[in-house]
């Protein structure tokens, strides 16, 4: 079995690069970010390898890390989620925003990915919420704060500090779950602006 492959690259595909390992070309299948991740042709590459085995072909997976590579296996645990749609969230979603997703239920940043609707988001939501924590630095409070915040029960001034994040361009999951970071740091009596300042701060960090 291969876990690993470190070679050099060769060509690259839509969907695959060709590694070169000592004269032997190994096609490894990859997400977009993984692609984008690695090197020019013609420079070292590393990657982690999940190899499928059916009768009538061999096929490896490559990933930029080992987070990356537990989410393709646990994504593929969910009802009509295979290895290509597995490989097209973790395209649009690093492992990292996958995790918040998913801890903080949110279905649209997952539906983004290509060929996902909103019922196999919902699923891969519900069905892998307790598995997230395992591969995310999620802090469960916090993320019960943010799911506060996303069904508009969080205090004034935490609404209007993720209101004021999402105006500078952050996305809802990621401003909710900055600004539910910043509010059990800083306590309830925190006013808006003292908020969105912790909120930025974590945010850049």
């Amino acid at each position: 079995m291969i876990g690993k492959l470190k070679g050099t690259v060769d060509s690259y595909g839509e969907d695959h690069v060709i590694l070169d390992v000592h004269g032997v070309g190994y096609l490894v299948h990859c997400s977009g970010r993984t692609l984008q991740a690695l090197a020019p042709v013609g420079e070292a590459g590393t990657l982690f390898i999940e190899t499928f085995v059916r009768e009538d072909m061999i096929r490896l997976y490559g990933f930029a890390s080992q987070a990356e590579k537990a989410w393709f296996g646990l994504l593929q645990n969910v009802q009509g989620v295979g290895a290509k749609v597995a490989l097209n969230v973790l395209s649009v979603l690093s492992p990292t925003e996958l995790a918040n997703a998913v801890a903080l239920g949110d279905k649209a940043m997952v539906a983004r990915a290509n060929g996902v609707g909103p019922k196999v988001a919902a699923r891969i939501v519900a069905e892998l919420k307790d598995k997230a924590p395992g591969f995310s630095d999620v802090d469960p409070a916090v993320a019960g704060l943010a799911g506060q915040i996303e069904e508009r029960r969080a205090p004034g001034p935490v609404a209007d500090a993720v209101s004021a994040l999402v105006n500078l361009g952050y996305a809802q999951v990621q401003a909710s779950a900055a600004v539910a970071a910043a509010f059990r740091e800083a306590g309830e009596g925190a006013d808006t602006a003292k908020l969105i300042r912790l909120g930025l701060k974590e945010l850049a960090s």
